[in-house]
Formats: C-alpha cells, sequence, structure tokens
C-alpha cells in the first residue's frame, strides 16, 4: 500500500472530491495500541536516535547477552 503526503491545502481538498463522487476512497490507518503507545513515547522525546545510536546500544545488549550465555 502507498502512502501520499499532501502538501498543499489545495490538493487535499481535490483528493476529498474525488472522494465525494466515489472515483476513489480514503482509508485511514488502523490505529494500534502499539501505534498509540510509540506516537505518545515519539512526542515526549526530544530528539530521535541515530541510526549509529541504535546499532551501538544494539551491539551493546548483543554483547551483554551473550556474555550471559557462556
Amino acid at each position: 500500500m502507498s502512502t501520499i503526503q499532501i502538501l498543499n491545502p489545495k490538493a487535499l481538498k481535490l483528493i476529498q472530491d474525488l472522494a465525494d463522487l466515489e472515483l476513489i476512497s480514503i482509508n485511514k490507518p488502523i490505529e494500534t495500541g502499539f501505534s498509540k503507545l510509540l506516537a505518545k513515547l515519539r512526542s515526549k522525546a526530544e530528539t530521535v536516535p541515530s541510526l549509529e545510536e541504535i546499532t551501538k546500544e544494539v551491539e551493546l545488549v548483543k554483547t551483554a547477552r551473550n556474555e550471559q550465555k557462556k
């Protein structure tokens, strides 16, 4: 499924008009409990971690887990 980002409010009106004429349908994304939680956590975050920071954290957890197995 594709997602369209509408940059101009006039485009939104055109899309709504197409839906009103039943030429297209607009489906809202299904919100799960997880997606609501994720949105809440993201709204409180001051910064978004970089890919490098995420990778570093994952590697630390993997290393710790491997050490526990030994």
